[in-house]
């Protein structure tokens, strides 16, 4: 553990692993693991407790793109595990699922990754998940894309997912679907391995910002 020496007066600066677990939408034995290999910096309180630095979780953030904390981002602790955040890929290509699947294991090993093969089952499968991430191909047999997402926008539950598109079509082939992309972050295939991670963790974080919210 990267361990260093921490007043006490210091502690409503930095954070438990429960708090950090719930803010990256991880389990707090892989935030504990993150502290082992010197991700993190902790420091143990009087009764053992491990304290994160917020430091430490700034410097994290902002090395895979993403905002620093701010006071209200943390929720308190709970009783109990925090759940797993879960994401919804509906994508027709095993290549691509593949390549999404070990992206979000490797980034965000705890979120909790389902995949549908076509729109229609797609659909079926987001009411049955309730995801908190939604990720999106638009060349889909059975319904695109386009028209799967103005049919979930109709449901309520709709409003607190987080929505990506991915798609292999240029921007000249994506204008007919512009309806439903305008505003939404939107991933071009040969640049999957770059630009989703930090996408998928702009959700996260967002995710775990509304929560403290609700929290509070």
């Amino acid at each position: 553990m990267t361990a260093i020496a921490r007043p006490p007066d210091d502690m409503q600066e930095d954070f438990s692993t429960r708090e950090v677990a719930q803010r990256l939408g991880m389990a707090v034995r892989s935030v504990q693991l993150m502290v082992d290999r010197g991700e993190l910096q902790a420091w143990r309180t009087p009764g053992g407790h491990r304290r994160i630095l917020r430091t430490s979780l700034d410097a994290w953030l902002t090395g895979r793109g993403l905002a620093p904390t701010k006071p209200a981002d943390l929720p308190l602790a709970e009783d109990g595990p925090p759940r797993r955040l879960k994401a919804l890929l509906i994508e027709d290509s095993v290549h691509y699922q593949n390549l999404v699947s070990l992206l979000a294991h490797q980034e965000y090993p705890d979120l909790e990754l389902h995949t549908a093969n076509d729109g229609i089952g797609g659909l079926v499968m987001y009411g049955q998940l309730q995801p908190e991430i939604l990720l999106v191909d638009i060349l889909l047999p059975g319904i695109d894309g386009a028209a799967l997402v103005t049919s979930l926008r109709s449901q309520p539950q709709f409003a607190n997912s987080e929505l990506i598109f991915v798609t292999a079509l240029d921007e000249q082939q994506r204008a007919p679907y512009a309806f439903a992309l305008a505003g939404l972050p939107l991933v071009h295939k040969p640049r999957l391995v770059t630009d989703l991670p930090p996408l998928l963790g702009a959700a996260i974080q967002r995710i775990g910002a509304r929560q403290a919210q609700f929290a509070g």
